[in-house]
């Protein structure tokens, strides 16, 4: 896939370096010389988003650094990466980022904090698979290179990984994973990894993270099944969406299940 659409990449480097700037379709699909449909096609094919839906992707991670780099106001960053109103950036912010802007810049004190005490567990038990009508989405996670820390695994709704997962946990090292009591409906399972010792920064702002994602939907029917994944932690590359979610959100949620499993 990386081959055949090539030209996507460029495309991408063409959004990098203009994201400031206005990024219509007609402008992105001109630049790739094809029509606005096979453009929005293809673009979606390799990336598993819509174009536009990926340029504000990488907007809204534009305005996660610049709150935690500079001392711009919320509304100023929010004018900045192409929002006109405070309350509407606010708005999808939090719905995609899963805390508010304010919230995120605070959580630079923290971050470091919750992966130490992640570090402090012991012994990792797996939460207890509860007994379920619906059905269950399992699997084996791999990593292409070795790495000391752990693993946040979800299913999400989009095939990027924003906003609270439908389902997620924690992993203490690649291996096995399960997901019960998962209702019919379209999921996308992505998965990134956070080493021991990473700064706050890495952690609010991960791009240098083995991850996975799925560009096609799980697909779960009405009757209750077992679906099964394998799964290989890879390099950044250069189609991948950013990580809008929070991972200190996530530590926070699963550390919640792992702990409640140790005890």
């Amino acid at each position: 896939m990386n081959e055949r659409y090539s030209e996507i990449d460029e495309v991408i480097d063409f959004i990098h370096e203009n994201l400031y700037d206005p990024l219509p379709l007609s402008r992105l699909a001109a630049y790739a010389a094809y029509s606005p449909y096979h453009f929005t096609r293809i673009f979606k094919e390799k990336t598993g988003l819509p174009p536009l839906y990926y340029v504000s992707s990488l907007r809204l991670q534009k305005a996660k650094d610049l709150l935690l780099r500079t001392n711009l106001s919320v509304r100023d960053i929010g004018l900045t990466v192409g929002q006109q109103s405070l309350g509407t950036f606010t708005t999808r912010f939090t719905e995609r980022v899963g805390v508010t802007p304010s919230d995120f810049r605070n959580q630079a004190q923290q971050a470091g904090e919750h992966l130490r005490s992640l570090q402090k567990i012991n012994d990792w038990q797996d939460p207890q698979l509860i007994s379920s009508p619906y059905s269950t989405i399992e699997g084996t996670v791999h990593a292409e290179r070795p790495f000391q820390g752990i693993i946040l695994i979800g299913l999400f709704a989009k095939p990027i990984p924003e906003g609270l997962p439908i389902h997620g946990t924690l992993l203490s090292s690649v291996g096995k994973f399960c997901f019960t009591g998962v209702k019919p409906g379209t999921y996308y399972l992505m998965a990134t990894t956070l080493s021991w010792g990473m700064n706050a920064m890495d952690i609010l702002i991960p791009q240098a993270t083995l991850r996975t994602r799925s560009k096609k939907p799980i697909i779960v029917g009405s009757s209750a099944g077992v679906y099964h994944r394998e799964v290989m932690l890879h390099e950044p590359r250069p189609d991948d969406p950013p990580i809008l979610i929070s991972l200190p959100v996530l530590m926070n949620t699963f550390m919640t299940k792992v702990l409640q499993a140790n005890d």
